[in-house]
């Protein structure tokens, strides 16, 4: 599990070189130069994307991150790099993006087993478990990743946790609109050892339910503790009624790509 300089792969990457942390001499990024997140995020992504090959069928991922792997993947469809991909979309978003990019595109009822799909995530801990669905495609991204023969996951450090739940920030969980209260309450009583607060999503600056690409809502769990067993607080969730999926993917991810400062790390199962 060393950690790759940035020069190993990605000398052709435009953003990257015009901050002047690659040149034809260079071995490794000057110190002087700070790397923004969404830099992070592109290295970790093209990096992913050197796991694709032609003929493959792939799951699209969805977010900031994943958006970078989508782009670059129809780059090289149309430099001729790669030919004969079929991908299929996480999201409403994913799929919009993914015809902009000239990317053929298809679904799990046509292709219900995938060679590869690429995705970022909200919490990677250390052995690989993720949180995911911050951006609302917790669901599809679930079907589409849990039908893979490879899940390659990219983030920046600054997604790691020591335990899911750990950076304070939510933990999605897509409910029916259907009496939700009664649903986040329950959310929320399941977890009251750990310090859980449920909180409904609403779209930015409204006071309007966020919906998912499903017509769902979701509930955002707050933890201030370790919620401890994650496949018994995973079952326990799944087996409330109204409750249609959340958020953690345990034992899902077969590789994940984490770039910070000094290079991408690649942690594999």
């Amino acid at each position: 599990m060393a950690t790759i300089p940035y020069p190993h792969f990605i000398g052709s990457e435009k953003s990257v070189m015009e901050k002047g942390i690659l040149s034809p001499t260079s071995s490794s990024p000057p110190s002087s130069v700070v790397l923004t997140q969404d830099e992070l995020k592109k290295i970790a992504a093209y990096k992913a994307v050197e796991y694709v090959e032609s003929g493959m069928v792939l799951g699209l991922g969805t977010g900031s991150t994943a958006k970078h792997a989508v782009a670059r993947i129809g780059e090289l469809l149309r430099q001729g790099k790669l030919s004969n991909i079929v991908g299929i979309p996480t999201s409403k978003m994913t799929h919009e993006q993914a015809l902009s990019c000239g990317i053929p595109l298809s679904d799990l009822d046509s292709h219900p087993v995938l060679d590869l799909a690429i995705d970022g995530a909200d919490e990677v801990d250390p052995f690989l478990n993720l949180v995911k669905g911050r951006g609302g495609s917790l669901l599809r991204e679930k079907m589409v990743e849990g039908a893979c023969k490879k899940f390659v996951v990219i983030v920046d450090d600054s997604k790691l946790v020591e335990h899911i739940g750990g950076s304070g920030l939510a933990m999605p969980v897509e409910i029916v609109p259907f009496c939700w209260k009664f649903t986040a309450q329950r959310l929320q009583s399941l977890f009251a050892d750990s310090g859980c607060v449920a909180k409904l999503r609403n779209f930015p600056a409204s006071d309007q339910p966020f919906l998912t690409d499903n017509g769902n809502y979701i509930v955002d769990l707050y933890f201030k503790k370790d919620m401890g067993d994650l496949k018994a607080a995973s079952d326990a969730i799944l087996r409330l009624a109204g409750v249609v999926e959340h958020g953690m993917f345990l034992d899902m991810a077969t590789t994940v790509i984490v770039a910070g400062e000094l290079g991408v790390t690649v942690k594999n199962k």
